[in-house]
């Protein structure tokens, strides 16, 4: 009869047990929630600088040969990005420097990023296809 009396407050125990578990699988989950977020935010940070790239390497290629550069850009990104960026490709006597700015959309409010900027420049090439 020890064996059936002592069963009995480790059932209990085993109860108070389950309901401890399932507190810390919710808190767990959360934890977990917020890395992921923060896992796609980096991606989404690491995604906008290649496309920034991108579309400055596009706009200076194609301003150099005379054509709207800050089109280009812009048809070089993705559409979600392209929509905030600032694509500007001013034209030189030699040379043309493309700058592209993204913003960086927030996944979680609590990371903010600074926008991220890349530049390209490239010779201006006349319609012969040579340098000036």
């Amino acid at each position: 009869m020890t064996g059936h009396h002592s069963g009995a407050p480790h059932h209990r125990r085993g109860r108070s047990d389950r309901g401890q578990a399932a507190i810390e699988f919710a808190g767990w989950i959360g934890i977990l929630l917020i890395a992921a977020l923060a896992a796609v935010q980096l991606g989404i940070v690491a995604y906008a600088a290649q496309q920034a790239g991108t579309a400055a390497r596009a706009a200076a290629r194609v301003a150099s040969q005379g054509g709207d550069g800050a089109a280009a850009g812009r048809g070089a990104m993705s559409a979600w990005l392209a929509d905030g960026a600032e694509v500007s490709a001013p034209s030189g006597a030699e040379e043309v420097t493309a700058t592209v700015t993204v913003d960086i959309p927030a996944v979680l409010p609590l990371l903010r990023f600074d926008p991220v900027t890349r530049t390209t420049t490239m010779p201006v090439t006349t319609s012969e296809g040579g340098t000036p």
